[in-house]
């Protein structure tokens, strides 16, 4: 990931383990170069108040504090934010 030089910054909430939040990192590192964004990884279980908040909920990729989508990955969703904020 090449932050530092992407315009947008996602988050995703995850876990280790979980294979649909494995399965979200790779499907957002396949378009990462065409959209112009970079990502960071925050598991939800080294904090308790995101553990409570997102704990059934992960994968949860989030814009700022705008949630995109949260169990699977939507193309639609991530173009549209991306390209349109």
């Amino acid at each position: 990931m090449q932050e530092s030089e992407a315009k947008n910054h996602l988050t995703v909430y995850h876990r280790v383990g979980c294979h649909l939040c494995d399965e979200m990192v790779a499907l957002l590192a396949e378009f990462q170069d065409e959209l112009d964004f970079g990502f960071v990884l925050v598991d939800i279980d080294a904090d308790a108040d995101l553990k409570a908040r997102f704990n059934a909920d992960v994968p949860v990729v989030a814009w700022g504090e705008r949630i995109l989508f949260w169990h699977f990955f939507d193309e639609a969703i991530l173009r549209q934010a991306l390209q349109h904020g």
